[in-house]
């Protein structure tokens, strides 16, 4: 039995042995949680902490004179009652829905049209699509800058071509109605945000298999039928993706917004960020500006409880 138990072997009893770890995988487990600690530290404090101290916030009385002596007293939900009762913070939640499923709509048919021109080679395609990725990789606040010297009421150059074809007299403030300044912030936005839904509708149409294409031809079917029921209908899963990212992103949107516009004219485009940001800096109101940010998170957890619904369902059909 001793001999047996030496050499690692099973005895006829059946009792097993307890297997050791060799000390070399205990270092490598070690190692790896090692590698890993800094992004753990580093989301824990950037991330994680701001987030909970944020929900946290929401329920004190702090002002600016908590923010720098501390002692803030506990309201529980009265900053929730406050805001869910004011008509300045429903008109910012409605705005930044607009802003939001706006843009969504007009990225996704802006990345679903380069991705359907970039689906077949062409000569100089690589380059154009090169070209096209700028906009999404240029820092915000060059976009959002180029975007306010493009829309100009008196030395933009929109109104310059518009005034050379004929088809305006005078100076139009695009940024200064309150039609036209969300329609314009929703197209800035559009703008930078449609290369990420054309790199992603790319890689859908990659997945679809040509065979049923060539079957389609073949059954006399258009283009556009083929569209309509091969394309579109196989893209689904990608396009849900695609427009949860996108409204997303767009939702917890606060630059393009602050640098072209200023939440203006009139509140015309004061989204929740910047809902938030003027109750937090320009009132001293921190509590009421960490309500509208949770706001901010409790959408977009809504928004993908949703999307996986829908992709539950549509596995299961």
């Amino acid at each position: 039995m001793s001999i047996l138990l030496r050499s690692g072997s099973v005895p006829a009893s059946g009792n097993v042995t307890r297997r050791r770890v060799p000390r070399r995988q205990v270092r490598r487990t070690l190692a790896n949680h090692l590698f890993l600690s800094p992004a753990v530290v580093f989301v824990l404090l950037t991330v994680i902490y701001p987030l909970l101290y944020n929900i946290a916030q929401s329920f004190f009385d702090v002002g600016l004179r908590e923010v720098t002596q501390g002692g803030a007293s506990w309201v529980g939900l009265d900053n929730y009652a406050d805001q869910f009762g004011r008509p300045e913070f429903w008109h910012a939640f409605r705005i930044s829905l607009v802003y939001s499923f706006g843009t969504v709509a007009l990225t996704f048919a802006m990345g679903l049209g380069m991705a359907l021109l970039f689906r077949k080679p062409f000569q100089g395609g690589t380059a154009m699509r090169a070209l096209i990725l700028l906009a999404w990789v240029l820092p915000t606040v060059v976009s959002a800058n180029v975007w306010r010297w493009l829309l100009d009421g008196s030395y933009g150059l929109l109104n310059a071509v518009l005034r050379e074809l004929e088809l305006i007299h005078g100076d139009v403030f695009w940024l200064g109605e309150p039609n036209t300044a969300v329609l314009a912030v929703i197209v800035a936005t559009a703008w930078s945000f449609g290369p990420l839904a054309m790199i992603l509708l790319s890689a859908g149409l990659q997945g679809i298999p040509q065979n049923l294409y060539e079957a389609a031809r073949i059954d006399g079917a258009s283009p556009w039928q083929q569209f309509r029921s091969l394309t579109f209908p196989l893209l689904r899963p990608v396009s849900l993706t695609t427009a949860l990212l996108v409204f997303i992103f767009t939702f917890k949107t606060f630059d393009t917004i602050f640098l072209m516009t200023g939440g203006g004219p009139g509140g015309a485009t004061e989204i929740l960020p910047v809902y938030a940001y003027n109750e937090a800096f320009e009132y001293s109101r921190f509590d009421t500006a960490a309500v509208a940010t949770t706001t901010l998170l409790v959408v977009p957890i809504a928004m993908s409880i949703l999307y996986f619904r829908a992709l539950r369902s549509e596995e299961t059909a």
